[in-house]
């Protein structure tokens, strides 16, 4: 089931968030058993006219208010902009909050899942679906592209955490020693999350998306190596880098406002 319901206040916006002349809306998407949370802005007067729509997949322990900042420079680039709370993708997220359930592979399947459905929608235009990633959402962002590269449009990965499985699994010696809890910046993960990181590999299927890609990465980011996004832009067919400078994981406002220069540049000219 799928409901769309209009809003006039939405409480983590303020009205300097969003242009007036912009149409906000909540959006659950389901995909199966899971219930996705997103809230879906579309510059108003264009009611009749299918328009391109970026996705916004946030990080570790994010949510969909992550992707508000967005919705004002897509808007003035002619793009809807939908922004999601992956289930048990954080402790704050809308519908399940039980990040011990958290899992790359399943929030692939909730992006999956919500491509497929805006595909189906009259007022999008189905051949301009962009993905936009942030840390583990560039992660996310990365594996979806490349398995579905005739759906997605283009690719924006904003401090993309290609190094989570590297990291993790050089913590666990075996799967054997993966406990069933396991706390990182103070959120509980379970064996899961875990277990299925020793077959993933972005590098390796990075080649399977040949539509243009945009790297974005602080050059002193601390947390995401600033050379994993180097060797992206290498390994993609298409992509190209632009580093911050001073920018660390997470952009500051004037960061990113930068960041979203790139982007609409990107949509807009490449």
């Amino acid at each position: 089931m799928i409901r769309l319901i209009s809003m006039i206040l939405f409480a983590c916006l303020t009205s300097t968030q969003y242009l007036a002349a912009q149409q906000t809306d909540t959006l659950v998407i389901d995909n199966g058993q899971r219930r996705i949370f997103g809230i879906l802005n579309r510059p108003e007067g264009k009611s009749d006219e299918p328009l391109p729509l970026a996705i916004v997949a946030h990080g570790f322990n994010g949510d969909h208010r992550y992707g508000v900042n967005y919705f004002e420079p897509l808007a003035e680039a002619g793009y809807q902009c939908y922004t999601l709370d992956f289930p048990c993708g954080s402790t704050h997220s809308m519908f399940d909050s039980n990040t011990v359930n958290m899992s790359i592979r399943d929030e692939q399947s909730d992006l999956v899942a919500v491509i497929n459905y805006f595909s189906q929608r009259q007022e999008v235009d189905k051949n301009r679906i962009v993905l936009i990633g942030e840390s583990q959402g560039g992660l996310v962002a990365c594996l979806t592209a490349s398995a579905m590269p005739e759906k997605v449009y283009k690719l924006v990965l904003a401090f993309a955490a290609f190094c989570i499985p590297d990291h993790h699994n050089g913590r666990f010696g075996t799967v054997q020693d993966i406990p069933d809890t396991t706390y990182i910046w103070n959120v509980p993960l379970g064996r899961k999350y875990f277990t299925e990181l020793r077959t993933i590999d972005a590098f390796a299927v990075m080649p399977q998306y040949p539509r243009p890609v945009l790297l974005l990465h602080g050059d002193k980011d601390p947390v995401v190596p600033l050379s994993d996004s180097e060797k992206a832009v290498e390994i993609y067919p298409d992509a190209r880098l632009k580093i911050i400078k001073d920018a660390g994981h997470g952009f500051k406002p004037d960061d990113f406002l930068r960041s979203t220069d790139y982007i609409t540049d990107f949509l807009l000219n490449d």
